[in-house]
């Protein structure tokens, strides 16, 4: 994860003396869990998050978007409406750490370059997401800690954005992410001398939710959609 994060901010620092449109800022907010112990809505956030953004503009369009967002993800079973789980009460703790890299699309044109000019859009994200986070397993009803992993992540998210002063956007956004393990909640461990301790729905996926605010400083010349 260090190494990732060295090879995005040399990549942040190269493209920011290239001829293009950049944006660089942060985002503010909260996270969610979604998988086999707790709460089962989609969108609670229960803990706060919080990261850094870069986008690079490509068009009035699209952007490519780099990131890396940080935050706690809890949940416990006696927060749940499901009988079987409040039953149970378990609950567990982990920490995630995520630099995810894609395409970010806007639904109408966002020319950052007309800056006497109120504009809104809606946007998509996606891309691919690394994360690191701690393998669990559950012990007389308490989790522990096996070891530090490292999964993959597929980010699906919906936001709203404007230029609210000159070289200033805010948006406001929810970004699911759907990983490729079952076990940030310690339900499906990975070490096979803790195989009887597994439970819940081993068919599934957990997933992770930001939801939040972003806001965006952009500054470079102007790219080559932009007119005289």
């Amino acid at each position: 994860m260090k190494k990732i994060l060295v090879l995005f901010f040399c990549f942040i620092f190269q493209n920011i003396l290239t001829a293009q449109i950049h944006e660089i800022g942060v985002f503010l907010g909260g996270s969610n869990y979604i998988g086999d112990v707790g709460k089962t809505n989609y969108v609670d956030p229960n803990e706060y998050a919080f990261g850094i953004i870069y986008k690079w503009n490509k068009s009035p369009r699209h952007s490519y978007r780099f990131s890396y967002t940080q935050s706690n993800i809890t949940a416990n079973d006696l927060d749940s409406e499901v009988p079987a789980r409040e039953q149970r009460a378990y609950n567990f703790k982990n920490h995630i750490k995520e630099f995810s890299a894609g395409l970010e699309f806007n639904f109408f044109d966002f020319n950052l370059h007309e800056v006497l000019k109120r504009k809104i859009t809606p946007y998509v994200y996606s891309g691919i997401s690394v994360f690191s986070y701690d393998e669990l397993f559950f012990v007389n009803g308490q989790y522990k800690k096996d070891f530090a992993a490292t999964g993959f992540a597929i980010p699906m998210t919906v936001g709203l954005k404007g230029n609210v002063l000159e070289n200033f956007i805010l948006g406001f956004e929810v970004g699911a992410r759907y990983t490729f393990t079952d076990n940030l909640d310690g339900s499906l461990p990975k070490n096979k001398n803790l195989e009887t301790l597994k439970f819940g729905n081993i068919n599934s996926k957990d997933w992770y939710v930001f939801t939040g605010f972003t806001v965006t400083y952009t500054f470079g010349d102007k790219p080559c959609y932009c007119a005289d």
